[in-house]
């Protein structure tokens, strides 16, 4: 099954944000396209505004001034549902009501022919209930483009539970033909994006939660360490708190209130309180024209140690041992089996976060994961009311004498970004056993559809296959209301690499 041929009309309903980026798309990559609003006007005003930005391409040099009068003279305002009766493809972009989509497709069913393919552009609802409503649902399928459509790549092509393989490749191969990049994925609370990304989320307000860390701090040790572009609270001021809680509420109640997507009780305050983000001026962070910027918590400069005595090869963190010697610091190695760890001169010991508190242990310092410890720009440590103040000391002299700022956080197990790659690592295997899409389509969407620097498999392999089992094992000992219950796919993921290895 091939895409649809550029002689097809392509047909959007819903003139929104969503709906003229989706037509938008449509109409640049060669279809005669046409609009439908029920609100009358609202689809010429859509097309008008369309014009626009087609105008601003050909300043850009992205369009010729041709390509443009070309794509203007395919564009078509249309005043009823009737005008849609010879498309070959109609995207619906309303209302995120099951009962409103339910009723535009019964209408639809009624003008277009039985060989066109319909889609909804849903983000929250259900692809198989919202075709329910069809007498032929094999013909219905999920295109869920992210905001803004034409700039960014990742289309999530979803199949409900009726949906026939042609009607997916089909619409698959659509939008590949677009010059987006597809992704298939079965019909599941989330998709594949908003299901995996919960945790980035849902980890962040947990350690603000516990008092751990302020905002500021969470936000840049998540991009001076993970890697991201942007921390859980900024990108959900940006998002709109509101719309951020919505999804995550959505998707807790679509999997039976299941624990591991419980929404944030800080983040239904901030959305109680009007606080939405940027649009209203004001979220997690103030964003006032004279509000003073929210700084992250940077350690004083400390004396770095002479030299540290690494006992085992520190796991992912292993490329540390180099970046030590060159900032001068001696480097003894034990070769005994006493862990992956760091003794500092002092005695004190410096782990790879766990999924374990300093709390426990006598006098040790936790540091937190890096996606790449080298290009890192700030390194989170974690210590107990009980750690020696020269342990900490030693430990933050070392990491800022690799260049690295050094951000001091409470007694947090996991920290911020080895429990927020666990959990993001977890689902993503959870959902590989579930049937909801490949790995290279999770990992594809991931860093497409939420910009992460790898997707979950490339974490996992880069972390190694017990990595995100144990840290999430020793988590759950420590949290046991299942919300870090390592999934029975993660099990299987790690247990099998030990047999591999030849573990009894």
């Amino acid at each position: 099954m091939t895409a649809l041929d550029l002689s097809s009309p392509v047909a959007v309903v819903g003139t929104g944000t969503m709906g003229q980026g989706i037509a938008q798309v449509a109409l640049v990559a060669g279809h005669r396209v046409r609009l439908y609003d029920a609100v009358p006007g609202r689809a010429g005003e859509a097309a008008a505004a369309i014009g626009a930005r087609l105008d601003r391409l050909v300043e850009k040099d992205r369009l010729t001034g041709a390509e443009r009068d070309a794509a203007r003279a395919r564009l078509l305002p249309a005043e009823s549902l009737a005008e849609l009766a010879d498309c070959s493809l109609v995207v619906e972009a309303v209302l995120e009501r099951l009962d409103v989509k339910q009723q535009l497709f019964r209408e639809l069913e009624d003008v277009v022919a039985d060989d066109c393919l319909l889609a909804t552009n849903t983000s929250s609802l259900s692809v198989t209930a919202v075709g329910g409503a069809l007498r032929n649902a094999g013909r219905f399928v999920g295109l869920h483009f992210f905001n803004p459509a034409p700039l960014l790549p990742l289309v999530e092509v979803v199949s409900g539970f009726a949906t026939d393989v042609t009607s997916a490749t089909r619409a698959y191969e659509t939008a590949r033909a677009w010059g987006k990049t597809p992704v298939a994925c079965a019909d599941t609370p989330g998709f594949i994006v908003n299901r995996i990304a919960r945790p980035f989320y849902a980890e962040a307000f947990a350690v603000l939660e516990a008092q751990a860390a302020d905002p500021a701090t969470i936000d840049a040790v998540l991009r001076g360490s993970g890697g991201f572009r942007m921390g859980a609270f900024e990108l959900t001021d940006l998002i709109g708190q509101d719309v951020n809680e919505s999804v995550t509420r959505s998707v807790w109640e679509s999997f039976f209130h299941d624990v591991r997507f419980t929404p944030s009780l800080a983040q239904r305050r901030l959305v109680e309180s009007g606080r939405l983000g940027r649009k209203s001026g004001q979220g997690w962070y103030d964003y006032a024209d004279d509000a003073e910027r929210s700084e992250p918590h940077t350690a004083e400069r400390a004396q770095p140690p002479a030299y540290v005595v690494a006992e085992g090869d520190l796991g992912p963190a292993s490329e540390l041992l180099a970046l030590i010697r060159e900032a001068g610091i001696g480097v003894r190695e034990d070769d005994e089996d006493h862990g992956t760890r760091l003794v500092l001169p002092g005695g004190g010991q410096l782990a790879l976060a766990d999924g374990q508190t300093s709390v426990e242990f006598r006098d040790v310092v936790y540091f937190d994961l890096a996606l790449d410890y080298r290009q890192a720009t700030r390194i989170a440590l974690s210590a107990s009311q009980d750690t020696s103040h020269g342990t900490l000391a030693e430990a933050i002299g070392l990491f800022q004498a690799l260049g690295k700022d050094v951000s001091v956080i409470g007694d947090a197990p996991g920290m911020i970004v080895a429990r927020t790659v666990a959990r993001i690592v977890d689902l993503a295997h959870d959902a590989v056993a579930k049937g909801v899409a490949t790995e290279e389509d999770i990992d594809t969407a991931m860093r497409l559809g939420v910009n992460y620097p790898l997707g979950p498999f490339e974490w996992s392999r880069r972390l190694g296959r017990s990595w995100a089992y144990d840290l999430l094992d020793d988590l759950h000992m420590r949290d046991p209301s299942g919300r870090y219950a390592p999934s029975l796919a993660l099990y299987r993921h790690a247990y099998a690499s030990e047999k591999r290895e030849g573990t009894p």
